[in-house]
């Protein structure tokens, strides 16, 4: 009986294998649709970060009470995976001799006795997820597009792993009872078994069944993975360790005057698309990205553009290209033929268009909100870049007022229509060294910035970081009307051949100086210099004047006198933030101010919200819901702080624009204008 037995399970086993090869098969065959993308350098830092957020689980530990419950339910496959192991040995080879690992001796203990605790933690934990889910009801897993099919299918998930569970209890029992009331090995310990044990009975076939229906259970959750959304079972940890290992903020280029100049010397070349209309134009990393998306939603429950009314759902962006690309797997399998009427259909369809619409394209501020969220490293917002590049650069699909944006560059290397020679105008009765009055050699290299040059209320910042740059003696200096727009706005509205024609016209004009550090008080050119620069070979050492400042103040190279007595909430920049870890500095500063009282907003640090203005959304007028920036300035307001700190152009004016249409009084000051209001003649 025992060899019909095994003979049986063989066949079960290798039933499951061959189905779930052709299944991983599939997927693999739509990754290689994908364009390539080098996720495999620095293995060291991928294993590290792979075991600290896939395997540690820190990232969905950022929602404490479901997070918990995940992390119970993933320590709880892991711990049982290794008593799968031994029972399939059991099912394989108990015909030609007994099979235990009991051999490990203690450490059997401690495996036997951990699989009885997590399988109760597991069992608990799915009663709480489906209380959680069909009663509890949280916004974010029932609303958009989270319909009954999804719902259905997380509960079907949930039922497969409360039946995993419940075999792994009555089989032990059973085996426990018709062993005699014990076990195999002294060495194995179930207590909570032994207890299941009373209400058991005590008949081999009884273990047999739920032996059985323990393996049937499993090798049908394994199968059923590959076409549900509970994928991310198996790629989770695949996505983690091939996440990217650079600054948020950093955006890839696409190297188009590279080809451009490819393409002059072979005129037989194929013009390539920029940007993506379709699946096969992301990256297998973005495919990857789709197949692991969980719809926990934690992405869309803090976009900014979702939350005030905007049609953009981050979660959504992620499930239509996976919708998509399995869509055209018949295509992609050869089970259907371009040519062949499903084939055409499939074709006549576009991701871009027919699954995202451009109005949720365009509602992102990049702020990566959704990304510092997400529990399995999913790079939501340079996939929405990639839509955007391919709606300007393919499609010539531009707002009238982007368009003005980019003629401005182009033409006067300003997003604004100011004349570029007045951007040393803010210079008038300063002290303002530039940079070939010193030789072209200099030690910090205060990179100003558009709005720093041209903005009537920035230009007081600039003035006030002027003035302590002064006071501090440092060696520094401005390029002045030689400098040009980063590149920023340009990048992130879709622009990329502008934005490269600005970065390597920038890097040329810097080729000619010598400095050590460059200094701005813009987050975006902060980012870009620093990340986005080094690309096309200009490589610096790139800080934020509130870095600066911070380190002036700590050695002593500037005195503080008390300032005005102010309760003061400082607004986090997404560019300066998320995107680059910059949160200490600013805070530090205000706290140097004796006269100044913080405030911290609920939503801050790395949990802040945007102020509306990133992803050249400045430069866009909202339309559809609440302004973001509204929203932003009524959670400042809500702190009852008298004043609201920024360290940013973009995110100065978009407070104040909220704060006025709030009908409130209270400023809104930069860091650097608190530290030069509170200045004290003379270096200590």
């Amino acid at each position: 009986m025992e060899w019909v037995s095994s003979a049986l399970f063989l066949l079960l086993l290798l039933a499951t294998a061959v189905f779930f090869s052709k299944s991983v098969s599939r997927l693999i065959a739509g990754l290689q649709t994908g364009k390539p993308e080098d996720r495999f350098s620095l293995p060291g830092k991928r294993i590290l970060a792979t075991l600290k957020i896939a395997l540690g689980q820190s990232k969905i530990m950022r929602e404490p009470g479901a997070g918990l419950l995940h992390v119970l339910v993933f320590w709880g496959f892991l711990v049982l995976g290794i008593g799968l192991a031994e029972e399939i040995l059991k099912g394989l080879l108990s015909p030609l001799f007994p099979v235990s690992f009991s051999f490990l001796g203690p450490v059997y203990s401690a495996i036997t006795l951990s699989q009885d605790v997590f399988a109760l933690l597991v069992g608990l934990s799915v009663f709480a997820l489906l209380i959680r889910r069909w009663i509890v009801r949280p916004k974010r897993l029932w609303t958009g597009e989270m319909g009954l099919k999804s719902q259905l299918d997380a509960t079907f998930i949930l039922l497969l792993i409360l039946g995993v569970v419940k075999t792994y209890f009555l089989q032990y029992a059973w085996h426990y009872n018709y062993a005699g009331f014990q076990f195999s090995s002294e060495w194995e310990l179930r207590p909570l078994t032994v207890l299941i044990a009373n209400f058991a009975g005590d008949s081999y076939s009884g273990y047999a069944v739920f032996w059985w229906a323990h393996m049937i259970i499993i090798f049908s959750f394994l199968n059923y993975l590959p076409y549900s959304k509970h994928l991310h079972v198996l790629t989770s940890v695949f996505n983690v360790y091939f996440s990217r290992l650079e600054p948020m903020g950093k955006l890839k280029g696409l190297k188009i005057m590279e080809t451009m100049a490819k393409m002059e010397e072979n005129p037989d070349m194929d013009l390539p698309v920029f940007g993506a209309k379709d699946t096969e134009d992301l990256s297998w990393k973005q495919l990857f990205d789709s197949y692991t998306c969980t719809e926990c939603g934690r992405c869309t429950s803090v976009c900014p553009a979702n939350l005030t009314g905007k049609p953009l759902s981050p979660r959504k962006i992620i499930t239509d290209t996976r919708h998509r690309l399995n869509e055209k797997m018949p295509l992609i399998t050869g089970s259907v033929t371009p040519d062949s009427a499903d084939g055409q259909g499939i074709l006549s369809r576009l991701l871009v268009g027919d699954y995202i619409s451009e109005e949720e394209i365009w509602a992102c501020t990049t702020c990566q909100a959704c990304m510092q969220e997400c529990p399995v490293m999913i790079e939501h917002v340079p996939e929405i870049i990639d839509m955007r590049r391919h709606l300007v650069l393919n499609e010539s699909k531009v707002s009238p007022e982007l368009k003005m944006m980019f003629d401005n560059l182009e033409t006067k290397g300003i997003p604004w229509a100011f004349n570029p020679q007045d951007r040393e105008k803010w210079t008038e009765g300063l002290t303002v060294p530039r940079i070939d009055d010193k030789g072209g050699k200099v030690d910090v290299l205060f990179w100003v910035g558009c709005a720093g040059a041209f903005d009537d209320r920035y230009t007081k910042v600039t003035r006030a970081l002027t003035q302590i740059l002064n006071e501090a003696g440092m060696d520094w200096a401005i390029v002045g009307k030689k400098e040009k727009c980063t590149g920023d706005p340009a990048r992130r509205a879709g622009n990329e051949l502008l934005a490269e024609t600005l970065m390597i016209e920038n890097i040329e004009m810097l080729s000619q100086f010598q400095f050590n550090t460059v200094v701005t008080s813009c987050p975006h050119c902060f980012n870009t210099l620093k990340n986005e620069y080094g690309e096309f070979g200009g490589n610096y050492q790139v800080i934020h004047h509130t870095e600066l400042i911070r380190d002036l103040i700590a050695t002593g190279k500037i005195n503080l006198a008390d300032g005005v007595k102010s309760r003061v909430t400082y607004h986090d920049s997404c560019y300066l933030g998320r995107a680059n870890g910059v949160y200490d500095a600013p805070r530090e500063i205000l706290s140097f101010l004796n006269g100044v009282e913080q405030k911290e907003m609920p939503k801050s640090r790395d949990k802040g919200m945007c102020c509306g203005a990133g992803g050249a959304r400045m430069f866009m007028e909202e339309t559809t819901g609440t302004r973001i920036n509204s929203e932003r300035a009524g959670q400042a307001l809500e702190t009852g702080a008298e004043t609201i700190a920024t360290a940013c152009p973009f995110c100065m004016t978009m407070m104040n624009d909220g704060v006025k249409a709030a009908g409130s009084e209270v400023q809104v000051k930069d860091i650097a204008e608190f530290v030069a209001e509170a200045l004290k003649p003379g270096k200590s």
